[in-house]
């Protein structure tokens, strides 16, 4: 719906949530009416302060916000700002970005967090277990007494495996193992080849090492590394297996600490990966997580998670339980 087709439906076109959703590979924008109603949107690359510093996330925020609405007159912008951004594992992290954003006036209020609770709220009322892989991976719950668990998410150094560009890093291994004998016969040696372009995986070294290809690539052998593994193939079946052990166990360990085990939780899955992936792999993560939750109703989310920031700024408002349900009506994924 555009600015003048939300003004002739009656409907408040001042803008009341600016929402961020920030992962390590892409950004989205969502400025929103306290109706419901999107005004504007923007998407651009990764703007994990993380991985570019403070200072030039809140740059690249600020392009993004911008170029959402670019009828934003003086500041502030909106009533609330809702940021939720990638590698925001420690309170000092959101302190330094939560001082930085409120600098820029925005808004007169601000929340900011991690994005994997973001990605909770998109799918859920905000209480329950997300887990989110994309490029990385991550979990976090939120328990009806308002507990938080969360996990810092940074990699080997903090336990984690399983992120989209592990599972392609994996893929390759077994691939260039099978090709010089180290390791078992797999599809994944002609497949990953195949995805190169090149005839042989000493080639697809040779490119990787003489930066002939580019890294970043590795990330597309995901979907690859399910698709060899949904038509049989052995090595590939149990990097997939040991993947979703990864998810199953990021929310059996929150729904433990949480004291969710004997209540319904809500947990959501979501990511480039888990959305991605063939209903048995989500049926397999559902089966495992049931085990220790019973009652729990697992689901792969169904709006982009920068929905979630918006709905958690229309919480902080105060919005009518219409707005909300609006805002998600327009924003579901078809």
């Amino acid at each position: 719906m555009s600015v003048s087709d939300s003004a002739s439906a009656g409907k408040s076109t001042s803008a009341a949530v600016i929402a961020i959703d920030g992962g390590n590979s892409k950004t989205e924008v969502l400025v929103i009416s306290e109706d419901g109603v999107v005004l504007g949107k923007s998407r651009g690359p990764g703007a994990s302060p993380q991985n570019i510093g403070v200072a030039a996330c809140v740059a690249a925020l600020e392009d993004l916000v911008l170029q959402a609405y670019p009828e934003f007159g003086d500041k502030p912008f909106a009533t609330h700002t809702s940021a939720y951004l990638a590698g925001l594992d420690f309170p000092r992290e959101e302190e330094a970005l939560h001082a930085a954003l409120a600098a820029r006036g925005w808004s007169d209020t601000l929340t900011v967090g991690n994005d994997t609770l973001a990605l909770l709220r998109a799918g859920s009322a905000g209480v329950g277990v997300a887990v989110v892989c994309g490029a990385g991976i991550n979990g976090a719950g939120v328990g009806p007494d308002g507990r938080v668990h969360r996990f810092p998410a940074l990699g080997k150094i903090s336990g984690d495996w399983g992120g989209g560009y592990r599972l392609g890093e994996e893929a390759l291994w077994w691939a260039v193992r099978a090709e010089d004998g180290r390791g078992p016969r797999t599809a994944l040696q002609p497949a990953v080849a195949g995805y190169f372009g090149r005839p042989t995986l000493l080639d697809v070294v040779q490119g990787l090492h003489f930066e002939e290809i580019d890294p970043a690539s590795i990330h597309g052998l995901c979907p690859l590394l399910f698709e060899v593994a949904a038509a049989g193939d052995e090595v590939a079946q149990d990097i997939v297996t040991r993947f979703v052990e990864e998810v199953s166990v990021f929310a059996t360990v929150i729904l433990r600490e949480l004291d969710l085990t004997a209540d319904a939780p809500e947990i959501v899955l979501g990511g480039g990966v888990l959305t991605g992936i063939g209903a048995p792999v989500i049926a397999e993560i559902e089966r495992r997580c049931l085990k220790v939750a019973p009652r729990a109703v697992v689901r792969v989310v169904d709006v982009n998670p920068v929905v979630g920031a918006a709905l958690s700024g229309l919480d902080t408002l105060g919005a009518s339980e219409a707005a909300k349900a609006a805002l998600k009506a327009a924003t579901q994924r078809a």
